[in-house]
C-alpha cells in the first residue's frame, strides 16, 4: 500500500495565548470571560483586516495563517498596540496580555484546519514571548529584516519540545524604527563632515527622523481602527426614520474560502431577518436590498443614509467541519457606536439555538421588550434539522432567479428538504410557490396540475404550521387563481400579519387586494412594501402602475411605468410590459401620440400581440376594470 498523500503549503503562523489565564479565572471568572471575549473580538477584526484566516480559538488561544509574514507581523503589532491601549484602562489584577509567536513554516493543510512542525514552532514561540509581547523565528525574521519599521533582538537557539533542531528567535520590539533613526542620523553626520556643513545636514537627520516615526506612530498606533463608526446624518437620508427602532443586516461574510458555502451565511442572515421581520415593534430593511451590498466595502453611515434606518447588524460567519464560528456586531449609526458585539464558536447543531441567541439579543440591544408568545410566534422556526434548512436555503437561491430551469431546481431541493424533515413547513411552501409560478409564468405542460401540486403543497404547509407566512401568502394566490377572492384577501392578511415587515408579503396582499378592486389598499401595501425594501423587485412597480392606472392616479401611474421602462433596459422586467404601461398612461393623460409610440414599441417585440390578449393577464373581480385595460390600448393604436 503507498502511503496517504497530504496537501501541503507554506504560510505564515500566528499563535497567540493569555499570560496567567488561570490566575485571572481564578479571581473573577466572569469579569475573565467578558474581557477574553472582548480582545479576541478585537484580535479577529485585526486578522480579517490583514488578510488572515484564524484556524482556530479555543480557549484563551487562537490560531490564524497569512499568505504574508509582512501581514503577520504588521497583525500582531496592531493587536499588541491596542490590548495595551485597553490594559491601561483596566485594574493590574484585570488585565488580560497575550503572548503571540510567529513563524514561517511548511504545514499540512486537511479541511480548514492546518498541522505540523510549522505550527507548532509558531506555538513554542508563543511561550518564549513576554507578556504583551511578540517572538518571531528566523525563517519569518528572514522575510521582514527590513520590510518594516521595527526593532528585533535576537535571544538566540532555543531547543523547543518535540522540535529536532533548535529554533532561532527573535523579540521583536514594538517601539518603532529605532535602527533606521541610527542608520539616518550616523550618515547625516558623515556627509556633514565630508562637506563641512554639519548644520544643515544634521537638521534634514532631524526632519527625516521625525518623519520616519510621525509614519511608525500613524501605522501602529494613532491609526484610525478600520471598525472606525462615521455618524449618519438623519438629514441625509433618503427616507425619513420610521417611529420605531429601524434595522438593516447586512450579508453575513463568508469566512470559510469557499464560495460553495455562500447559500449558508446567506441563509443565516435570512433567517436573522426573517425572525426580526416578524416582529411589529421593528423596522427591519428586507433582504433584497441589504443584498445590494454583498461583497462591497461599505460604511455604515453610507448604509444608514441610504436605507434610512438607525441600526445596522454586521457579521461574518466560518463553517468548518462539524464546527461554526459567528462574529456579529450591532452598530448605532447615529450616534455612531457599537452597542453590542459577540463571538461564537459552536458546534453546527447548535446552530438554531445560536440564532435564537442572536435575535434575542439584538431586541435587548434595541430596547424592544416582548411577551413570551409575542417571541415565539416572532422567531420560531418550522424545522429543527440542519440539512434540511440547507436545501430550503438552495432552493430560495435558485428560486428568486426567476427562470424556468432555475424554479425545477428549486423544486428539487424543496423535495430533498421535506424528504429530510417531511413536517418543515417552510419547504412545503416553497414547493408550492414553484408549483405556482409554472403556472403564472406560462411554464407548465399542464397547469391544472402544477395548480393542484400548488394547492396540496399549501395546505400541507399550513396543516404543518399556523405561522408560515409564505404558505399563506401561496394560497392567498392560489384562490385567487381561482375566483375566491374573500378567500384570497382573508389568507394575505394572515400572511402580512404573521410577518408585518415582509415586503413581499405586503407585496403579495397589493396584488389580491388590486384584483378585488381595491386600489387605494394595494397603492397603500405596495408602497410600505418598496418602503421595507428600497431596492425592490420590478415588479413591485408593475402592482403599483396598475392599481394607479385603475384608480384614476395617472401622474402617479406614469412615473410608475418610466421606472419600469427603466428597469427594463437593465434587464429586470419585462420591456414588453413596460412599453403597455406607458401606452396606458399616456392614453389616460390624454397624450395620444406618446401613446402611440410605445404601441409601436410593443409591436417591434411582439408583432402579434392583441388588446384582446390581456384577457388572459388579468384575473379582476369585477370584468369592467379587464376592460378598461383593453380599451386603453385600442384607443392606443392596438387591435
Amino acid at each position: 500500500m503507498t502511503p496517504e498523500k497530504f496537501k501541503r503549503k507554506l504560510t505564515a503562523i500566528l499563535s497567540a495565548d493569555v499570560k496567567g489565564y488561570s490566575r485571572l479565572m481564578g479571581a473573577d471568572e466572569d469579569a475573565t470571560v467578558r474581557t477574553l471575549r472582548a480582545y479576541k473580538e478585537v484580535m479577529a477584526s485585526s486578522i480579517q483586516h490583514h488578510r488572515g484566516r484564524i484556524v482556530d480559538a479555543p480557549g484563551d488561544n487562537i490560531l490564524a495563517e497569512f499568505a504574508s509574514v509582512v501581514d503577520t507581523v504588521q497583525c500582531a503589532v496592531e493587536i499588541q498596540q491596542v490590548l495595551r491601549a485597553k490594559n491601561a484602562l483596566l485594574p493590574d489584577t484585570h488585565r488580560m496580555e497575550f503572548r503571540i509567536g510567529i513563524n514561517l513554516g511548511d504545514v499540512i493543510e486537511e479541511g480548514d484546519s492546518i498541522y505540523g512542525d510549522g505550527v507548532n514552532i509558531a506555538a513554542r514561540l508563543e511561550g518564549l514571548a513576554e507578556a504583551g509581547g511578540i517572538c518571531i523565528s528566523g525563517s519569518a525574521y528572514e522575510q521582514i529584516e527590513n520590510k518594516l519599521p521595527l526593532r528585533y533582538d535576537y535571544l538566540g537557539e532555543h531547543e523547543v519540545k518535540n522540535i529536532a533542531k533548535p529554533v532561532r528567535v527573535y523579540r521583536a520590539q514594538i517601539e518603532p524604527g529605532e535602527p533606521s533613526q541610527a542608520k539616518v542620523k550616523a550618515k547625516a553626520k558623515a556627509k556633514a563632515k565630508v562637506e563641512g556643513k554639519s548644520w544643515k545636514y544634521s537638521t534634514i537627520a532631524v526632519m527625516v527622523v521625525v518623519i520616519i516615526a510621525a509614519a511608525a506612530l500613524w501605522q501602529f498606533v494613532w491609526r484610525p481602527s478600520h471598525r472606525a463608526v462615521e455618524k449618519a446624518d438623519p438629514k441625509k437620508m433618503t427616507f425619513p426614520l420610521p417611529d420605531k427602532p429601524s434595522i438593516a443586516v447586512l450579508p453575513f461574510v463568508n469566512m470559510s474560502g469557499d464560495k460553495e458555502q455562500e447559500y449558508f451565511s446567506d441563509g443565516i442572515t435570512e433567517e436573522i431577518i426573517t425572525a426580526l421581520s416578524k416582529v411589529p415593534r421593528i423596522f427591519v430593511i428586507a433582504r433584497n436590498s441589504t443584498s445590494t451590498y454583498k461583497g462591497k466595502a461599505v460604511k455604515v453611515k453610507q448604509v444608514a443614509e441610504e436605507l434610512g434606518i438607525r441600526y445596522v447588524l454586521e457579521g461574518s460567519v466560518q463553517r468548518t467541519k462539524d464546527r461554526l464560528r459567528i462574529l456579529v456586531q450591532l452598530i448605532d449609526a447615529i450616534k455612531g457606536v457599537h452597542l453590542w458585539s459577540e463571538r461564537y464558536d459552536r458546534e453546527l447543531k447548535d446552530l438554531f439555538v445560536l440564532q435564537d441567541e442572536i435575535a434575542r439579543q439584538i431586541m435587548t440591544a434595541l430596547q424592544v421588550k416582548l411577551t413570551e408568545g409575542e417571541y415565539a410566534s416572532g422567531v420560531a422556526g418550522t424545522t429543527s434539522n440542519l440539512k434540511a434548512l440547507e436545501c430550503f436555503w438552495r432552493g430560495e437561491e435558485h428560486f428568486f432567479r426567476v427562470v424556468k430551469e432555475e424554479n425545477v431546481a428549486a423544486r428539487q431541493w424543496a423535495q430533498k428538504a421535506v424528504e429530510l424533515d417531511p413536517k418543515f413547513a417552510g419547504a412545503w411552501a416553497l414547493m408550492g410557490w414553484t408549483h405556482l409560478w409554472d403556472v403564472i409564468y406560462g411554464w407548465s405542460k399542464s397547469p391544472d396540475q402544477s395548480m393542484e401540486g400548488a394547492l396540496e403543497c399549501a395546505q400541507k404547509a399550513i396543516g404543518l404550521s399556523d405561522s408560515c407566512a409564505k404558505a399563506y401568502g401561496l394560497m392567498g394566490w392560489i384562490k385567487l387563481l381561482n375566483r375566491k377572492f374573500d378567500e384570497a384577501i382573508e389568507n394575505g392578511e394572515k400572511a402580512v400579519a404573521i410577518n408585518p415587515n415582509d415586503p413581499v408579503m405586503l407585496h403579495i396582499l397589493a396584488g389580491i387586494m388590486h384584483y378585488n378592486g381595491k386600489f387605494d389598499e394595494s397603492i397603500a401595501l405596495v408602497k410600505n412594501g418598496m418602503r421595507l425594501c428600497p431596492y425592490y423587485p420590478a415588479f413591485f412597480l408593475r402592482t403599483l402602475f396598475l392599481s394607479c392606472f385603475l384608480a384614476g392616479r395617472y401622474e402617479e401611474a406614469l412615473a410608475a411605468g418610466e421606472l419600469l421602462l427603466s428597469r427594463a433596459k437593465k434587464g429586470e422586467f419585462s420591456p414588453l410590459l413596460a412599453h403597455i404601461s406607458l401606452a396606458k398612461a399616456y392614453i389616460a393623460l390624454g397624450q395620444d401620440e406618446k401613446a402611440r409610440t410605445h404601441v409601436e414599441e410593443m409591436l417591434k417585440i411582439n408583432p402579434n400581440f392583441l388588446s384582446a390578449d390581456q384577457r388572459k393577464m388579468y384575473f379582476y373581480k369585477d370584468p369592467a376594470h379587464l376592460e378598461r385595460h383593453i380599451d386603453a390600448l385600442r384607443k392606443a393604436g392596438l387591435k
